[in-house]
């Protein structure tokens, strides 16, 4: 018997260490990989990605970093998350959209650097 496949959504954030698109790309990269890795993904499971980055962050897009490592198929876009006082700073928050055959209590949502606090509610 085969399993069900259905759409998920799987939810992840980091932090990057400065304002460069050397540090956003590489923190977007880990971030990818391990939500893939973590939950069995290969790219043509992806449906879509949205990502977004704290308003400090304007060096380059999170969408450059995802098709430098392999979405070069994905529709994907970027927004900014607002301004909240408080909030966690130079965050990239990134939501995928994906075809699994997982039941939603066995995604694994994953939360990097100084993003790990942020969902500490969702399975990681």
């Amino acid at each position: 018997m085969s399993a069900t496949i259905r759409v998920r959504a799987i939810r992840g954030a980091t932090t990057a260490a400065e304002d460069t698109a050397e540090a956003i790309t590489d923190r977007v990269q880990e971030l990818l990989a391990e939500v893939m890795a973590a939950n069995h993904l290969v790219e043509d499971d992806v449906i879509s990605v949205i990502f977004t980055a704290t308003p400090d962050l304007v060096s380059t897009f999170p969408a450059t970093a995802a098709r430098a490592s392999g979405f070069g198929s994905v529709p994907l876009i970027c927004a900014s998350e607002i301004a909240v006082p408080g909030a966690t700073p130079r965050c990239l928050r990134v939501m995928l959209h994906v075809q699994t055959s997982l039941d939603t209590g066995d995604i694994r949502h994953i939360y990097l650097h100084g993003a790990k606090g942020l969902r500490d509610d969702l399975p990681g």
